[in-house]
């Protein structure tokens, strides 16, 4: 064939495919035809179906998920009433429903302008009192229903199908009420779930972590809890209902001996000790409940007379016993009545200046803005969450950089953190660790410079810490400071006391029995 001849069927192939694009393209614009109509006769059937018990529900139930009230009501009650899964899956919860929301209503609703279907078909007793004026597509409603729904499932499947049918209701009480068609609800719901998907990314839920676990360690298994010597700690934040530890060791533990600390008791660090010379001597253990400063206090008694420790999650944040895998009561009186333990690392601070006792840290030690944010979050009102975030906006606006020298070397620092063992990030912040006897310190250090709360700030909230010269962080067996000014304060496992002005922190690889429920 020729040249001509090649060229002109190439041409030819090419009109010929050029025309079986266009009729397929004709064939998408008749499909789309096709579903926008099957959309309407869907809405239509749904407006003019009466169904049974939904008019004096269904509409009070749309108006009570507008701006997610319903759905952040039940994380507050999730995250009081459902012990630490409850918190978790009431975060997460939380978490997708705000990045659910915040899609819908730049991306979604501003890139689709789609009409509100027209109420004729739908009786007036479902019309909702103020009728929505943005677009249709997609229903922030049903995002937010699944985006809140998916991610309390993810931490906790029981939790997750139980509001499951409540989900389902509010997704179609849009279109029952008349301001969505189905597709917009679809379309929601869709969102929804991606955003849970893309939260379980950054946040793996506990469940589906693996790593590996600290070393089994050798624990008496004292079945019915003779041997074991509990110390409440009310102060912590133990809740009134976690108060209840002591209902649930009885049932499970009967002959545990339990002390509630209190004035009559003397100093805590007393209490727990004495609590631990009985242990040892009767060959049991030491059981602690409260918040993470109590357990260390605990770890401390049971490290001097060579005692396994149980810990009953009572505080607020319980961090250690979170990471450890013990999320109850009832795991860790499982546990003890197993004998079920791992042996696990211990942070040190060894004084150098003035010479002292060491300071012990199970979870995190820090210097700088840390302590400062510790201190006026225990003076707020708000408490929580909300009381940490009036902290870290006060400590923004305040704050000044501290100087000191990090293995000899002169540093001018918003912050020095180390961590026992290595952690990861949730946004900007450590905040969990997959392995409690790594052997190695988590240090960060924020630095100081021109503009450099500003920048620092910018460059947290902008995810690029790791790429900044500003933040520096590495995993270390022993860091030296010193150099301190005299009024420094550090913080450790959420305590906050007065800084040594030199000291040497390191860690004790294995130091601390722990009692902890066997993983499958």
């Amino acid at each position: 064939m020729s040249v001509r001849g090649a060229g002109r069927a190439l041409r030819a192939a090419g009109r010929s495919a050029y025309e079986e694009f266009a009729r397929q393209g004709g064939g998408h614009r008749s499909a789309a035809a096709r579903l926008r109509r099957a959309d309407h006769v869907l809405f239509e059937r749904v407006a003019t179906t009466r169904w049974p018990f939904a008019e004096p529900v269904l509409p009070r139930l749309s108006r009570a998920a507008d701006h997610g009230l319903l759905w952040f009501g039940t994380a507050a009650a999730l995250g009081t009433l459902a012990g630490p899964r409850g918190r978790r899956a009431a975060l997460r919860g939380a978490a997708s429903l705000a990045l659910a929301s915040a899609t819908v209503n730049t991306a979604g609703k501003g890139a689709f302008r789609r009409t509100r279907p027209v109420l004729d078909a739908v009786p007036g007793i479902r019309h909702l009192a103020r009728q929505p004026i943005t677009s249709s597509f997609p229903s922030g409603h049903s995002a937010s229903a699944a985006a809140f729904v998916c991610g309390v499932a993810m931490e906790s499947p029981r939790w997750g199908a139980a509001l499951a049918p409540v989900a389902w209701s509010v997704a179609f009480s849009r279109i029952y009420t008349g301001v969505h068609y189905p597709s917009d609800v679809l379309a929601g719901a869709a969102l929804g779930l991606g955003a849970a998907l893309v939260v379980r990314r950054l946040v793996p839920p506990r469940s589906h972590r693996k790593h590996p676990a600290p070393p089994p360690a050798e624990a008496p298994a004292l079945a019915d809890g003779t041997g074991l010597y509990v110390v409440v700690n009310p102060s912590s934040g133990v809740q009134p209902q976690l108060l209840d530890p002591v209902r649930q060791l009885a049932d499970v533990l009967p002959e545990a001996s339990v002390a509630i600390a209190g004035p009559e008791h003397g100093p805590l660090p007393a209490l727990l000790d004495v609590a631990a010379q009985e242990a040892a001597r009767h060959g049991g253990a030491l059981g602690v409940c409260g918040g993470d400063g109590t357990v260390a206090a605990a770890a401390v008694a049971a490290m001097a007379h060579g005692v396994p420790l149980a810990v009953l999650p009572g505080g607020t944040f319980n961090h250690f016993a979170t990471d450890l895998g013990v999320e109850s009561v009832a795991d860790a009186c499982r546990a003890v009545a197993h004998g079920s333990a791992v042996a696990v690392d211990v942070g040190r601070l060894r004084p150098r200046t003035p010479a002292g006792p060491a300071t012990y840290f199970l979870n995190t030690f820090s210097l700088g803005v840390y302590p400062e944010l510790v201190r006026w979050r225990e003076r707020s009102r708000l408490g929580g969450p909300l009381g940490t975030v009036a902290a870290v906006l006060r400590v923004i606006r305040t704050a000044e950089p501290l100087s000191a020298r990090i293995n000899g070397r002169r540093r001018e620092l918003w912050l020095l953190f180390a961590g026992s063992g290595a952690y990861h990030n949730v946004g900007i912040a450590p905040v969990r660790r997959d392995n409690l006897a790594d052997g190695v310190l988590d240090v960060r250090a924020a630095r100081a410079g021109r503009f450099g709360r500003a920048r620092l700030l910018a460059t947290a909230l902008a995810g690029g810490l790791a790429r900044t010269r500003l933040y520096a962080a590495g995993r270390l067996r022993r860091v030296v400071v010193s150099g301190l000014p005299g009024d420094t304060r550090m913080a450790y496992d959420g305590e906050v006391v007065p800084a040594p002005t030199s000291f040497v922190l390191d860690k004790l690889e294995g130091a601390l029995t722990v009692y902890r429920p066997a993983k499958d």
